[in-house]
C-alpha cells in the first residue's frame, strides 16, 4: 500500500571533529580552559555521530535528532556562526548527490539536520502499515510531522544561515516537499474515510483537498531545480487522480439525491482526469498505475450505466462542467511542527528530555559564583523568611482549631446524620489520588532515593578506606624514611572532611525519615478509613440525634461557621499567594543581569579580574523587589489575629450555648479525627516531597564525591607504583654497590697475602727489562711465561682488561738503559 506514497530520502555525511573546533575557539577567545568542558566536548562529538547515524525509518532516531538540534540552537548562542569547521553533507535530491556541500556554518549543519529528521519521518509514514485505520492515522501524523518540521526550516532555519542553502534547500524545493508531506497525509485521511465507507459527499471533499495539495506540490516542484522529473509526473498524476476520484465520489452522491443529469457531467469529468492521469503512465509505478486504471474502469462503467439510464428514464439535462459547483474542501491536515523541533530548548535541562545544555557556564567563573550567591540568598529570603513564616502561622492556626475540637463540633451538630458535604469531598480528594498508595509509593521512591545516595557514598567512602590500607601496608612495608609521601589522611583531608560533612546529612535526613514515618503509622488507621468506600466512611462516623436547635444556638452556630468559612478563605489566599512566590522566585533568573553587568565592568575595567563581590549592588536591587512579599507577612498576621479573636469569641458563645448537651460528643470526635487525618495527609505529603528534592539534590553532591574520590585514588595509586619503582631501582643499586665493595676487599686481602717485593728493588735503581726470546726448555716458570695452569691466550688482553690468572704481557719501554722511577708503573 505504501507504494503509491513518496518518501524523502537523508541527507548524508561524514565525520568532523565539532569539538576541535570548540575547543579551539574557547582557548582563544575565553578565560576558561577547554579541559574545563571536557565532557561537554566529548558529548557534543558523541551526539552529532548519533545524529548523522541515523538512516533508517526506525522512531528511536527522532531523539537522537532533535537532541543534537536542540543542542546546536543552543550553542548557536555561545559561539559564532562560522565557528570554523567546513562541515560536509550530500544533497538528498538533485543532479549532484555524489559531491558534498561545505559550509563553514553551524546553521548549515542545523538545517540538514533538521531536514534529516522530517525526512524519517516521511520514511517512517512510508513504512507504517496502511490496511488498518490506526496505521493511517500514524502514517498521516508522520506525515504532517515532517511537513511541519520542513516549515519550521523553511521559516526559522534557512533565513538565519547567512549564506545561499544548497538547491534542494531552496524554498522552492522545501516547499514542494512541505506540499507533498501534506497531500500524503490528507490522502490517509481520504482513504481512512473509504476503508469507513463515510459518505460519498465527505470523501469527495477529502479527495479534492487531497488533488491541491499535489497539484501545489507539483507547481513548486517546476521552479525548483532539484525536484526530478519523475517525481513532477507523479505529482500531476496524483493531482489528476485524486480529481477523477473526487468527481466519481460526487457523482455517487447526485445519484442518491437522483441528480441524474449532474452525476452524468461527474463522471464525464471524472472520467476526462482520469485519461490526464493517465497520460503520466510512462513515468509512474505499476501501483499508481494500477490505482488510476481501476478507477478508469469503474468510472467508465458507471457513466455508460448512468448515461442510459438518464437517456431512457429520466431525461434530466446534462448540465456542461462550467455550471457545475466546485466541490467543498474537507482540509484535515497542517504542518505541525513537532515541540522537540519548535520549543527545542526549553527541553534542555536537568531532568528534562535532551538533558543539560552544553558549555551552559562558558562565562567568568565568578559569575557562576555570584549567580549561586544570589540565588542562595534569593531562596533563604523566599522559603525561610517570607514561606515559613506563613507555613508557621498557617500550623499555629490548624493546631487552635483542632484545640477548639472545630470544625467537627460544628459538624456535628449541623448534620447529625450522613456525613458533611466538605469530609465528603476530601475523602473524594484522597480516593482519587489513591492517598494511601500515594504515601507508601511517595515513601519507597523517597527510600530508593536514599539507598541510592548512601550506595553512591559508601562507595566513596569504600575507595577513601581502601587507598588509606594500602597506603599504610606499604609504608610499613618499606619504613616511613622511603615510603616518603604525605599519609591519605592528610593527602585527602579534604575529601574525608566533605565525607563527614555527607554523612551529617545523611543522619539528619534519616531522623527526618523516622518523624515521617511515625506521622504515617499514626495517621495509617484515619486514612484507610478516608481513602477507603463510602459504607466504611459512614460506619466510621456515629449518627446522634438532632439535638434542640434554640434561636441562641442557631445564632451562635451561624456566627460560628462564618469564622470557619473566613479561615477557609485566608488559608485559600494564603496558599496562592506562596504559590505566586515561589513562581515568582524560579522565574527571576540573574544571569542575563550579571552578564550586562560583566560586560559593563570589563569595558569599564578591562584590566581588573572579576569578583563575586562587584554584583552586591545588583544583588541588593534585585532582592527589593521581595520587600513587598516581606511586608505582607505583617498583613497577613494582623488578618489571621483578627479572625483568631473572633473564632475564639464565637466558639466560646457556641460552647456555653450547647452546655450540658453530650448528645453529638461521639459524633464530634469522629468527624474531628477525619479532619485531623485530612490534614495530617497533606503535611505527610509535603515532608515526602520535600524529602524526595533533598535525596535528587543530594545524588549530584555524592556523585561529585564519589568521582573525586575515583580521581583520587587513581592519582595516589599511580603515585605508589612509581615511588615502589623508585624504591626498587635504589634497592638494585645498592646492591650492585655492595657487590663491588666485596669484590675490592677480597682483592686488597689477596694482594697483601702475597710476598713483600726484594729489597734490593726498593733501594737501588733498576734498569729496564730487555726483551729476550725465551729458551726451548725453561729451567722453570717465571714471570711473563706461560704455564698450563694459565690456559691458552692468544695476543695481549684488551686495554684496561683485568684477570688475576693472565699477567699483561711487559712491553719494552722506549729508553731501555734509563734508571727506572718508583712514581712510575712497573709496566706500560
Amino acid at each position: 500500500m505504501a507504494a503509491n506514497i513518496l518518501q524523502l530520502p537523508f541527507r548524508r555525511t561524514h565525520h568532523v571533529s565539532l569539538s576541535g573546533a570548540i575547543r579551539q575557539y574557547i582557548s582563544t577567545k575565553y578565560e576558561q580552559h577547554p579541559e574545563m568542558f571536557k565532557e561537554d566536548l566529548q558529548l557534543i562529538d558523541g551526539m552529532r555521530e548519533e545524529a548523522i547515524s541515523v538512516q533508517e525509518p526506525h522512531i528511536s532516531g527522532i531523539r537522537r535528532l532533535t537532541a543534537y538540534a536542540a543542542q546546536l540552537r543552543w550553542i548557536g548562542g555561545k559561539f559564532p556562526i562560522d565557528i570554523g569547521i567546513d562541515f560536509p553533507w550530500y544533497p538528498a535530491l538533485g543532479f549532484n548527490t555524489a559531491t558534498p556541500v561545505l559550509q563553514n556554518n553551524i546553521r548549515f549543519e542545523l538545517a540538514n539536520i533538521l531536514y534529516n529528521l522530517a525526512a524519517l519521518y516521511s520514511q517512517l509514514a512510508f513504512s507504517t502499515n496502511r490496511n488498518s485505520s490506526d496505521g493511517l492515522k500514524t502514517a498521516s501524523q508522520y506525515s504532517s510531522a515532517a511537513a511541519g518540521v520542513l516549515a519550521f526550516l523553511k521559516t526559522e532555519v534557512i533565513p538565519d544561515m547567512r549564506s545561499t542553502p544548497p538547491e534542494d534547500m531552496d524554498e522552492m524545493t522545501l516547499e514542494c516537499l512541505e506540499q507533498l508531506c501534506l497531500a500524503q497525509a490528507q490522502e490517509c485521511f481520504w482513504q481512512r474515510a473509504v476503508k469507513d465507507k463515510m459518505k460519498d459527499a465527505t470523501i469527495a471533499r477529502l479527495a479534492a483537498k487531497v488533488s491541491d495539495f499535489y497539484s501545489a506540490a507539483a507547481d513548486w516542484a517546476i521552479k525548483s531545480d532539484a525536484i526530478s522529473t519523475e517525481w513532477i509526473h507523479h505529482f500531476d498524476a496524483k493531482h489528476h487522480h485524486f480529481a477523477a476520484a473526487a468527481q466519481y465520489r460526487q457523482s455517487l452522491d447526485c445519484l442518491e439525491k437522483r441528480k441524474y443529469g449532474e452525476e452524468v457531467a461527474r463522471l464525464r469529468d471524472s472520467l476526462a482526469c482520469v485519461n490526464e492521469a493517465l497520460k503520466e503512465s510512462k513515468w509512474v509505478n505499476r501501483t499508481v498505475l494500477g490505482d488510476m486504471n481501476g478507477l478508469k474502469s469503474k468510472v467508465m462503467e458507471d457513466l455508460k450505466r448512468a448515461e442510459k439510464d438518464n437517456d431512457i428514464i429520466y431525461l434530466q439535462p446534462v448540465p456542461p462542467k462550467s455550471e457545475l459547483k466546485m466541490l467543498d474542501r474537507a482540509n484535515m491536515v497542517a504542518a505541525k511542527t513537532p515541540k522537540e523541533v519548535q520549543d527545542g530548548i526549553s527541553m534542555l535541562g536537568e531532568g528534562l528530555p535532551f538533558g543539560r545544555p552544553l558549555f551552559a557556564k562558558l562565562v567568568p567563573y565568578a559569575v557562576h559564583v555570584a549567580a549561586s550567591i544570589y540565588v542562595e540568598r534569593r531562596d533563604r529570603l523566599v522559603n525561610q523568611g517570607i514561606v515559613a513564616e506563613l507555613d508557621a502561622m498557617t500550623a499555629r492556626l490548624r493546631e487552635l482549631l483542632s484545640s477548639l475540637n472545630l470544625p467537627g463540633s460544628l459538624q456535628a451538630l449541623e448534620k447529625p446524620l450522613g456525613l458533611p458535604p466538605s469530609l465528603v469531598s476530601k475523602a473524594e480528594e484522597l480516593r482519587q489520588q489513591d492517598g494511601e498508595y500515594r504515601l507508601k509509593r511517595s515513601m519507597e521512591d523517597t527510600s530508593k532515593l536514599k539507598a541510592n545516595d548512601q550506595a553512591i557514598y559508601a562507595e566513596g567512602v569504600e575507595l577513601l578506606k581502601a587507598e588509606k590500607a594500602e597506603d599504610d601496608k606499604a609504608r610499613a612495608k618499606y619504613g616511613t624514611d622511603s615510603w616518603s609521601r604525605q599519609p591519605s589522611d592528610l593527602a585527602g583531608q579534604k575529601l574525608w572532611a566533605q565525607s563527614t560533612e555527607i554523612e551529617g546529612y545523611l543522619k539528619s535526613a534519616a531522623s527526618s525519615d523516622d518523624l515521617v514515618l511515625k506521622k504515617m503509622r499514626e495517621s495509617e488507621r484515619v486514612l484507610k478509613v478516608l481513602t477507603g468506600t463510602s459504607r466504611e466512611l459512614e460506619s466510621y462516623v456515629p449518627s446522634s440525634r438532632r439535638a434542640t436547635m434554640t434561636p441562641q444556638i442557631e445564632r451562635e452556630v451561624s456566627r460560628l461557621r462564618t469564622c470557619l468559612n473566613e479561615v477557609t478563605r485566608l488559608e485559600s489566599r494564603r496558599k496562592r499567594k506562596i504559590e505566586a512566590l515561589r513562581e515568582k522566585a524560579r522565574s527571576d533568573d540573574i544571569n542575563p543581569a550579571l552578564l550586562k553587568e560583566t560586560g559593563r565592568l570589563e569595558r569599564e575595567f578591562p584590566m581588573q579580574k572579576i569578583e563575586p563581590a562587584q554584583f552586591e549592588d545588583l544583588f541588593e536591587e534585585r532582592l527589593q523587589d521581595y520587600e513587598v512579599d516581606r511586608e505582607m507577612l505583617m498583613k497577613e498576621q494582623e488578618d489571621q489575629d483578627g479572625i483568631v479573636s473572633r473564632l475564639q469569641d464565637a466558639n466560646a458563645a457556641f460552647v456555653n450555648a450547647r452546655k450540658g448537651d453530650s448528645s453529638t460528643k461521639e459524633r464530634e470526635q469522629a468527624l474531628q479525627e477525619l479532619e485531623n487525618g485530612y490534614l495530617k495527609y497533606k503535611e505527610i505529603i509535603s515532608n515526602l516531597d520535600v524529602g524526595r528534592k533533598f535525596y535528587n539534590d543530594l545524588a549530584n553532591i555524592v556523585a561529585r564525591f564519589r568521582d573525586s574520590c575515583k580521581a583520587f585514588v587513581n592519582q595516589r595509586r599511580m603515585e605508589a607504583s612509581h615511588l615502589e619503582s623508585e624504591i626498587s631501582t635504589s634497592a638494585m643499586s645498592a646492591m650492585r654497590i655492595h657487590d663491588t665493595s666485596a669484590t675490592l676487599q677480597r682483592q686488597k686481602h689477596h694482594e697483601a697475602s702475597r710476598p713483600p717485593p726484594p729489597q734490593s728493588l726498593e733501594q737501588e735503581p733498576l734498569t729496564a727489562p730487555q726483551p729476550t726470546r725465551a729458551s726451548i726448555v725453561p729451567p722453570g716458570p717465571t714471570a711473563g711465561m706461560w704455564t698450563p695452569e694459565m690456559g691458552i691466550k692468544f695476543g695481549p688482553p684488551a686495554q684496561g682488561s683485568h684477570n688475576p690468572h693472565v699477567a699483561p704481557y711487559p712491553q719494552a719501554r722506549p729508553n731501555s738503559n734509563a734508571p727506572w722511577d718508583q712514581s712510575r708503573p712497573r709496566f706500560t
